[in-house]
C-alpha cells in the first residue's frame, strides 16, 4: 500500500474524528495525528493556545517521522483556511501521496450533533474562518449525513487509498468523486 498524507478537514462535529479512528482501527500502517491531543498533552487544554506555532511545528514533525517510517499520517483538525492545509500537505517526504479529506455534513445535521455535544454555535463560529479548498490541491469529499453516507464515502476512500491512483489525477477524481 502506498504511504499516505491525509489532511482531513471540516466543522466541529463533521467526524473527522471518527474518520480517522476508523482508518487507524482498520489500517496497521496509518497513524493518526491530532491538533487537539497535541495541545491537551502540552498544555492541558484543547482549547487553541497562546504559541500555536510550536503545536502545529510539533505536529508536522510527528507527521514526517510517521511518513519517513513508512507510516501512513492522518491529520485529524479542522483546518479551517487553505494557508493550515497546505502547511499540514506539504511534506519533504516525497514517498508520500497527499490528499486532503474534506468532510461534507449538511448544516442542519451539523448543528444537532454540537447541540449534542454542548458546543451549540460552533458552526456560525466556524464559517466566519471557513475557506473552500484551493484547487491546487487534491480533494476527496467525504459525506457524513448519516452512518449509510458514512459508509459509502468510507468505502470509496478505502478503495482510492488500496490503489496507486495518484489523487491529483483529476480524470480520476472526476469520476469517482464528482464536485459535491
Amino acid at each position: 500500500m502506498p504511504v499516505w498524507n491525509l489532511v482531513l478537514s471540516g466543522y466541529p462535529g463533521s467526524g473527522k474524528s471518527v474518520l480517522a479512528r476508523r482508518l487507524v482501527a482498520d489500517n496497521s500502517n496509518f497513524v493518526r495525528l491530532s491538533v487537539d491531543d497535541i495541545r491537551l498533552m502540552f498544555f492541558g487544554s484543547t482549547e487553541p493556545s497562546a504559541d500555536e506555532e510550536f503545536v502545529y511545528n510539533s505536529l508536522t514533525s510527528l507527521r514526517d517521522l510517521a511518513l519517513r517510517n513508512g507510516y501512513s499520517s492522518i491529520m485529524d483538525c479542522t483546518a479551517p483556511t487553505n494557508t493550515t492545509r497546505e502547511f499540514l500537505l506539504n511534506t519533504k517526504e516525497e514517498n508520500a501521496i497527499r490528499l486532503l479529506v474534506q468532510m461534507v455534513v449538511e448544516k442542519k445535521e451539523l448543528e444537532r450533533r454540537n447541540q449534542d455535544r454542548g458546543v451549540a454555535g460552533a458552526v456560525e463560529a466556524w464559517n466566519r474562518v471557513w475557506q473552500p479548498p484551493a484547487t491546487n490541491m487534491p480533494v476527496m469529499k467525504f459525506r457524513n449525513d448519516d452512518k449509510s453516507s458514512f459508509e459509502t464515502s468510507y468505502y470509496l476512500l478505502t478503495e482510492l487509498l488500496r490503489s496507486r491512483v495518484n489523487p491529483y489525477r483529476r480524470r480520476f477524481l472526476g469520476n469517482i468523486f464528482p464536485r459535491i
